[in-house]
């Protein structure tokens, strides 16, 4: 029951459903969620800490900066509740207009600034 509740927890938050919402473009840098969700690089880095701790991330550090990606083994519970998040953020106004800016993001970004 206590592991149920954290993993339900880590998606209390509207920033941390924000950053669920964005990897589901696949892995993503700090700095890419930070440019997208136009928040600083310590709050990001605070919400990923929870999702990590819940177990719907995991990290990668590349030189100085770490890399996430939602876990795909996960448990049963969390795979329907990704299922349906998949369909339902997209639907949101805030993660539309945050892709739009991760999209945005990309086509300027250089190939190699988070390294």
């Amino acid at each position: 029951m206590e592991r149920t509740a954290e993993i339900l927890k880590a998606l209390s938050d509207p920033t941390r459903l924000r950053i669920v919402s964005l990897l589901r473009h696949g892995e993503l840098c700090v700095c890419d969620l930070t440019e997208a969700l136009q928040i600083p690089q310590s709050t990001v880095s605070r919400h990923l800490a929870s999702l990590k701790n819940a177990g719907w991330v995991k990290a990668r550090r590349s030189g100085k900066w770490m890399h996430y990606l939602l876990l795909e083994e996960v448990s049963s519970l969390q795979t329907r509740i990704a299922g349906i998040l998949k369909e339902e953020l997209p639907l949101h106004a805030a993660c539309r207009d945050d892709d739009r800016r991760y999209f945005a993001y990309l086509a300027v970004k250089p190939s190699q600034s988070c390294d």
